[in-house]
């Protein structure tokens, strides 16, 4: 039980046994904050898992919006996935540079716009080239496909929403923040925003989840979330700086069964850059277990 895995996480032994069946699309989601100092498209340029599309989270997205990557339309997304050459019955396996930083992310839209076999590579590409794993620099070339959208709504988290959920205390907040910005010990690296925290929310920092880009064990993501006093029984609404680390918390809530989530998508970006929000410093409040 000790070592038991997400079912949602493959690893590099069983990813490198599959490239190239027909039905296999492996996706190269990886994004860096500035202080990673690291450039996600040049490092696919470089080198990638064979096979591997570059799935830009910038470029996919709603830019009608100032927010960064927010989520696009069920049209736009599968318009561009389908050129992709991805259907929603593809078997979708999504890494990143790091392991489990930026792919949660991608695994989460694609499953809240109707794909169901959707997949994260434990340890990302760092791990895969720490093994000598094959690598390719050409882009492959796919077949464009009609990505038919099933869009779960109620997966997703606008302001409106976010503000009644904070009002109410109907769902628990488990933000995914580093625990210093949690606090407002530490600055938003996006310049104009308040410092702190949503009233009632809770610290799930997405570094604890795993170690050197390898998912956590279900008993050891059970204790985290637990520890930081998030009862699994009751519906959590997840948050971040952007709405891309908050999937990190929803990958491990939906491993250990809990399917009562969503994610806040304009997150911090959204809630710390208005004026009329409101925002609570100090350490999170200690767990009552």
């Amino acid at each position: 039980m000790s070592e038991e895995k997400s079912r949602f996480v493959v690893s590099a032994d069983w990813l490198q046994a599959e490239l190239g069946k027909p039905d296999l699309r492996v996706l190269d989601a990886s994004f860096y904050l500035p202080a990673h100092n690291r450039d996600a498209n040049a490092e696919y340029a470089a080198g990638h898992i064979p096979g591997a599309i570059r799935f830009d989270q910038d470029k996919i997205a709603d830019h009608s919006v100032p927010l960064p990557h927010t989520i696009p339309s069920p049209e736009e997304f599968a318009a561009e996935v389908g050129k992709l050459g991805i259907d929603e019955n593809d078997r979708i396996v999504v890494y990143d540079g790091i392991g489990m930083f930026a792919s949660p992310r991608v695994w989460w839209l694609f499953r809240v716009m109707g794909a169901k076999n959707v997949f994260v590579l434990d340890g990302g590409l760092d791990g895969w080239k720490a093994e000598g794993r094959p690598l390719e620099s050409a882009v492959p070339q796919y077949a464009a496909k009609v990505f038919n959208p099933h869009y779960d709504a109620g997966r997703v988290v606008h302001i409106d929403a976010m503000r009644a959920i904070v009002s109410d205390g109907s769902l628990q907040i488990a933000d995914a923040r580093s625990a210093g910005r949690f606090a407002a010990a530490e600055a938003e690296p996006r310049a104009g925003m308040r410092s702190g925290h949503m009233p009632g929310a809770r610290s799930l920092p997405s570094g604890v989840f795993a170690s050197k880009g390898y998912f956590k064990s279900l008993p050891e993501l059970k204790k985290t979330i637990e520890d930081a006093g998030v009862d699994l029984s009751k519906p959590v609404v997840t948050s971040c700086g952007s709405g891309i680390t908050a999937a990190i918390i929803t990958l491990a809530l939906e491993s250990l069964g809990h399917t009562d989530n969503k994610l806040y998508d304009g997150s911090w970006s959204e809630w710390g850059s208005r004026e009329d929000t409101p925002v609570v410093t100090g350490p999170p409040t200690p767990s009552k277990a």
